[in-house]
């Protein structure tokens, strides 16, 4: 079965469904002009939503996979605690970093992922339980590399557990003083996995990387607002990536626009746990009144 007739497929379904559920009959066509025309009214309402999240202190950034006429694309993803906003690119390369950053200063929290090595180190939190995965991977070696992941198994699991008591105390100088317990304790690891001697030879490389993107480990227990996963962009992307497997995609660069509008106002609407029909209905209204789009501020 193509693509093409999958998506046909889907907007039978909405057709069936406004039969079913309203007693109102509409053609697929429709289904699509009411697709196009709710994206035209986002535009002023997603370019505030970039601006917002742009200029916000901290942020978390993940991507995706994503596909155009079945070619590998991807989608970007940029988070505050209220506001999202996404981007449909040709690939996961710093460029598309760049762009969707633009200007902002933020703190950004993300996995390892090359393309954000553009970023100044002191901008940068990585994610703890990415880092969690990459000691479970190691772990499950042997010599060194087994070392390395158990002993980094260990740091997380202290780690996440300071994390939890500072949620509940709010007590940043006990943060701190936690953390830097941690700090001694890995970097005495890290730097003995580092060295040349031929029993590291397996975990060495591990060690060195991550010696050399050490401050942006530690960028929470020093920000407000910072916090030391990037859970927050995983949970914020996974309706994106259900939409994704339900529909494959996107059949058009204008339909990768129209998506990643609607998508950015979905996310934002289930950040700020408002409903997005009752926001759809205002901003249509708005635009068939000739009034100013409702922002999701």
């Amino acid at each position: 079965m193509t693509l093409s007739v999958r998506n046909r497929i889907s907007r039978r379904d909405v057709v069936e469904l406004c039969e079913q559920l309203f007693h109102s009959r509409i053609s697929t066509g429709t289904v699509d002009a009411i697709l196009a025309r709710t994206a035209d009214a986002l535009t002023e309402p997603c370019e505030d939503l970039l601006e917002r999240v742009r200029s916000a202190r901290a942020v978390n950034m993940d991507e995706t996979g994503w596909r155009l006429r079945g070619a590998q694309r991807a989608i970007w993803g940029m988070f505050t605690e209220r506001h999202a906003i996404l981007q449909i690119t040709p690939s996961r390369h710093d460029d598309h970093a760049r762009e969707l950053l633009g200007t902002s200063s933020a703190i950004v929290t993300s996995d390892r992922w090359w393309a954000y090595n553009h970023l100044p180190i002191r901008r940068r939190q990585i994610c703890w339980s990415h880092l969690q995965r990459d000691f479970e991977f190691h772990a499950e070696g042997r010599g060194s590399d087994k070392q390395i992941g158990e002993a980094g198994l260990a740091i997380c699991e202290e780690l996440f557990w300071t994390w939890e008591i500072y949620q509940h105390t709010r007590d940043r100088g006990e943060l701190k003083r936690r953390v830097r317990l941690l700090q001694r304790q890995l970097k005495a690891i890290l730097r003995e996995h580092a060295a040349k001697h031929a029993r590291y030879r397996h975990s060495r490389r591990f060690a060195r990387a991550m010696l050399k993107i050490w401050p942006a480990l530690w960028t929470f227990s020093k920000h407000p607002g910072v916090q030391p996963t990037n859970n927050h962009a995983e949970r914020a992307l996974r309706g994106t990536v259900i939409y994704r497997k339900l529909s494959l995609g996107s059949q058009s660069e204008h339909g990768e626009q129209r998506i990643a509008r609607l998508l950015s106002a979905h996310t934002t609407c289930r950040l700020q746990h408002r409903s997005l029909h009752a926001y759809l209905i205002d901003l249509i209204g708005a635009q068939a009144r000739g009034d100013l789009a409702p922002l999701l501020a």
